[in-house]
């Protein structure tokens, strides 16, 4: 799915001076951060619930390794809810650690650090979660603190279907990926209280669900479809969507 290429592990950005192929990495690690800020930036006037959606879509897109992706949000400074999960599996499974107490993401959350799980179905540290989400069909997880300065934000939640399915890369990178969406969720919440935003009726989810059964594609590629033709419409995504949901066509043409 990626292959992380021209991004630097942390053991290569330790070494001396770079090399020609360091100096290639170090520019490929610079044009991904900025293309990730762009594409935030590029919604910084669309709702919460669809700066979100663009961090997920955006997170499986760029870190090696993933196949889904979720955001665990952390409302009033104690609950924790999942928001944008890139499929109800991951809704049921993040859910899951929070009825348990236990499990990848709430360790990111709460340990400030991130958090591997290489093979689920031998993972000691949470062996209750570890159980369920084997027999879920999950074989490897990545999940990252969001954080920025004076406020923990959730976490970043990673899924494969695959055992060992992320590296140092998809780290690496994930790294960077994360800490564009803790800016990204941190502006989201200012626009609104984000607990009345997610409980809100989701025209957003109506419009992807349109686009999936009409394309026959995953819920991450139908937004990202509905972000282009936002893009090119020069119309709110919201807005767009509502107008799909209504008419059954996209502003773009798209039909």
């Amino acid at each position: 799915m990626h292959n992380g290429e021209g991004i630097p592990t942390p053991n290569e950005a330790k070494q001396g001076q770079p090399s020609g192929h360091d100096q290639g990495s170090a520019a490929g690690e610079h044009q991904l951060a900025s293309q990730l800020g762009d594409l935030v930036r590029s919604l910084n006037q669309e709702s919460p619930e669809a700066i979100l959606e663009l961090v997920v879509a955006a997170a499986i897109e760029l870190i090696p390794g993933a196949e889904e992706a979720s955001l665990s949000v952390v409302t009033g400074r104690e609950e924790v809810e999942t928001v944008a999960p890139s499929s109800e599996l991951l809704r049921r499974l993040d859910d899951l650690q929070v009825e348990l107490t236990e499990g990848p993401c709430l360790e990111a959350i709460y340990s400030e650090q991130t958090i591997r799980v290489r093979d689920m179905a031998t993972e000691a540290r949470w062996p209750v979660f570890a159980e369920k989400a084997t027999e879920a069909g999950v074989g490897s997880m990545l999940a990252f603190q969001l954080y920025v300065v004076g406020d923990n934000l959730g976490a970043l939640n990673l899924y494969s279907s695959q055992v060992d399915a992320f590296d140092d890369d998809s780290e690496h990178v994930g790294l960077i990926v994360a800490s564009h969406a803790a800016v990204a969720l941190a502006d989201a919440q200012q626009v609104s209280q984000l607990h009345e935003a997610v409980q809100s009726r989701d025209v957003i989810g109506q419009a992807k669900g349109i686009l999936m059964e009409r394309y026959k594609i995953t819920g991450h590629q139908a937004f990202l479809l509905l972000a282009k033709a936002s893009q090119h419409s020069n119309k709110k995504l919201q807005v767009l969507a509502e107008d799909l949901v209504n008419s059954g066509e996209l502003s773009s043409g798209t039909k």
